[in-house]
């Protein structure tokens, strides 16, 4: 493993577990890949608010639309073994839909360009007002046929998803999840995957959250239900590192993966932009892509009521990661860019020379907290709560002495030029860091000042 990247993973956590606390989030997963290997996973909070049970890695998550990226690699399992064609009209496999759903291809379903519905007349599956659909309320919903003409543009589906479930159950003569299980998920070598509930009894599973508006605090969503005809687009129960082990077996780059290099070249490299938004985007089979800070990235997004998800792998760096949160408001898809922008951070600058490397820490104010995270030959001052990258036209310290420094580089409103210095007790221990003429000190100290001064004020008489 490169040098910089071991100390971006050090980093990564301490800068999570803060904008969990930050944003008062119930809980979340992360876990990284690295060419096939988990090189860090944590769980943060809690799993359940009611009971307080601690989240650990091994909790499963509902993971919604990641679900879609495994379906499309059981699509094309079954391409490399000439069971179907990308050009094949669903209604070969799939029969009782009428002439226009019919006539749609598995390749306009996998990259949903194929026109049809996104969620049928009513759905209220997705907030908890009814049942997941079975096949008979899917082919009901198909009957209007395409939305739109297909081929115009990316229209994501679920209803199209569920369609292709019923193409692998109808191509193998067994029910999609137990192909599935075997095929995909058993291929992959995932130990803590299932394509729906309900799970093994005693499995760790993590519920979800509602956000804290309307009602003003979070309620419980019990996420043990069966999505039924809905699976294939949105069923998928995970953890973060199994998560993260498929999608970098789903690199082109993979030295192992169940599908072909071919396969995955074509899963992963967009086919269609989404025409209506402020970021670049694109969608391949079963596949989101886009770039951050110029690092292309590949994976998908997940959302169900009262979790959100977010994995993402950076091919040229053979780097996956996967973030899980319980809520609805969870913020999942924020902090894996927030997890790019640290990674690159460090990658452009290196691992920190002998003489930065001890200059480091979470350091506390009224103001909130600074990071000093050294890299190649200087000290970065990073703010962990601000927005998704806490390095952005971070100040940029030289040091000049074992405690000493200097501010080489701040914006045109900070403190350019001006010194740093720490400060020790008496056993040699570091108690306090002057960053120019503020001066930060440890998060206990920190909470006993702020308690002090301000803890009176406020109180009911």
């Amino acid at each position: 493993m490169e040098k910089w990247l071991s100390s971006a993973l050090e980093y990564l956590p301490t800068w999570l577990e803060l904008q969990i606390e930050s944003t008062q989030q119930p809980g979340c997963l992360m876990a990284v890949v690295h060419r096939g290997e988990v090189v860090l996973e944590h769980g943060f909070g809690v799993a359940n608010l009611a009971t307080g049970e601690p989240l650990t890695p091994r909790h499963r998550f509902r993971i919604a639309s990641h679900s879609k990226s495994f379906t499309a690699s059981g699509i094309m399992k079954l391409r490399e073994q000439g069971r179907l064609r990308l050009d094949d009209p669903v209604g070969r496999f799939v029969r009782g839909l009428g002439r226009q759903a019919a006539s749609v291809t598995i390749m306009q379903l996998l990259s949903h360009s194929a026109g049809l519905t996104r969620d049928g007349v009513d759905a209220g599956q997705f907030d908890g007002r009814r049942p997941f659909l079975d096949v008979d309320d899917l082919f009901s919903d198909l009957a209007m046929g395409p939305v739109i003409d297909a081929g115009l543009r990316l229209k994501y589906s679920n209803h199209g998803y569920a369609l292709l479930g019923l193409v692998i159950a109808s191509i193998t003569g067994e029910p999609y999840a137990r192909w599935m299980e075997r095929e995909v998920i058993g291929a992959a070598g995932l130990q803590e995957t299932t394509p729906d509930m309900p799970l093994k009894r005693g499995t760790p599973f993590a519920r979800g959250h509602t956000a804290q508006a309307p009602v003003g605090r979070r309620l419980v969503v019990p996420g043990d239900y069966n999505e039924q005809a809905i699976t294939p687009a949105g069923g998928f129960v995970s953890t973060a590192a199994d998560t993260a082990l498929f999608f970098n077996q789903l690199s082109p780059t993979a030295q192992q993966s169940m599908l072909s290099p071919a396969s995955r070249r074509e899963m992963v490299r967009p086919h269609w932009r989404n025409p209506h938004a402020t970021l670049e985007g694109h969608y391949g089979l079963g596949i989101m892509s886009g770039t951050v800070g110029g690092w292309a990235w590949f994976g998908h997004s997940g959302g169900l009521l009262g979790y959100i998800s977010r994995t993402v792998t950076l091919p040229d760096r053979h780097l996956t990661l996967s973030i899980f949160s319980n809520a609805a408001d969870g913020w999942a898809g924020f902090w894996a860019d927030g997890a790019i922008n640290i990674l690159r951070t460090f990658a452009q600058n290196g691992p920190p020379s002998r003489r930065v490397g001890d200059w480091t820490g979470r350091w506390w104010s009224a103001w909130g907290a600074v990071d000093f995270a050294p890299m190649g030959n200087k000290v970065l001052v990073g703010a962990p709560v601000m927005g998704n990258h806490p390095f952005l036209d971070a100040s940029e310290i030289e040091i000049t002495g074992r405690d000493q420094g200097r501010i080489a580089l701040a914006g045109g409103y900070g403190s350019h030029g001006e010194t740093v210095r720490r400060v020790r007790d008496d056993s040699g221990k570091i108690t306090e860091i002057w960053l120019a003429a503020s001066r930060f000190v440890p998060r206990s100290q920190a909470v006993a000042e702020l308690t002090r001064r301000y803890g009176r004020h406020g109180r009911p008489r």
